[in-house]
């Protein structure tokens, strides 16, 4: 029979080597690809990312698009990830079928995906891990009820949207236009005009449609860009102001014009919540933790009224 000190002996070594052997294993390294890199919800989301990878102790890729409608470019970084053999990849798809081919090549590979942000077609749980977002359809329905109360439930209202392809936007549009169908003496007078990737083609788009903006009582765009590009145009029409204005997102820009009157009420969500909970996500999966296939990361709606709250200032992360 084997003595006491050589059964110490031998477990102590098979522990060292297990020890030793996660130690030297390999660190996660997990590659974020937002739909583009240049409006401050994309740094709000990396901001997320970065807590969650240096509280978990996993490595982060921060890679996307320069311009939000550049699909090509964003496939081919997920192609480029799934080929190098990345951890796991988290991923706010640019179009919702677009994307599903490349996400399926990643989970083939074994390489778990976590969609954030915006919907990719598929079931959340199967055909990747967990949806982690905003409730698009709530926000855009918060959005329009709003602009009802601050019209008094009756007038004309714009609707700017965002690009076709977009699942998030198209959520918070039709959310909108639920809202406003709901109140029968608000109509809507303009929907089918697309902002563009970027708040100069938002800008455009929205001078574009200057004569109805010029009969319309309130106006909505569903996300930074749009938002800005609108307050841009109505500005350089002594509009700003004069027309009640519900948008969406709350860039430093944004919330300064609510501040002055010009925004009437901004649909926040919480992009650093939703950079940090899409990084959780993809580590527990690949550290063997239940991943719920639905992540809501909540929305809340910003007026000149509440946004020196605590619970407000907590979400726009101000002091």
């Amino acid at each position: 029979m084997m003595n006491r000190t050589w059964m110490f002996l031998l477990v102590s070594a098979v522990l060292g080597v297990v020890t030793s052997y996660g130690a030297d294993a390999p660190r996660l390294k997990i590659a974020v690809i937002p739909k583009g890199t240049t409006h401050v919800f994309w740094k709000s989301v990396e901001a997320g990312a970065q807590a969650a990878a240096k509280e978990l102790g996993v490595d982060i890729v921060w890679k996307g698009p320069l311009k939000e409608n550049d699909r090509a470019q964003q496939i081919a970084i997920v192609e480029q990830f799934a080929t190098e053999g990345i951890s796991g990849i988290v991923l706010a798809p640019l179009d919702d079928t677009a994307l599903k081919r490349p996400v399926a090549m990643a989970m083939e590979k074994k390489i778990p995906v976590v969609i954030f942000d915006s919907a990719l077609k598929g079931e959340p749980g199967k055909d990747y891990i967990s949806f982690v977002a905003t409730n698009n359809r709530k926000g855009g329905n918060m959005g329009g009820t709003k602009l009802g109360e601050l019209l008094g439930g009756k007038g004309k209202v714009a609707l700017l949207r965002y690009q076709v392809g977009s699942a998030s936007t198209d959520e918070r549009e039709a959310g909108f236009t639920e809202a406003v169908a709901k109140q029968p003496d608000l109509h809507i007078i303009v929907d089918n005009r697309y902002a563009g990737a970027t708040a100069g083609e938002a800008k455009t788009a929205a001078m574009n449609m200057i004569d109805k903006l010029k009969e319309a009582d309130g106006v909505f765009s569903p996300n930074e860009s749009s938002t800005f590009g609108m307050l841009l145009a109505l500005r350089q029409n002594n509009l700003a102001g004069k027309i009640k204005f519900v948008g969406f997102d709350t860039s430093p820009i944004l919330l300064d014009a609510l501040r002055k009157g010009e925004i009437n009420a901004l649909v926040a969500q919480d992009p650093q919540k939703m950079g940090y909970l899409g990084v959780k996500a993809v580590v527990d999966q690949l550290r063997g933790q239940k991943v719920e296939p639905v992540i809501d990361t909540g929305v809340a709606l910003v007026t000149p009224q509440n946004i020196d709250t605590p619970d407000i200032k907590k979400i726009l992360q101000l002091p």
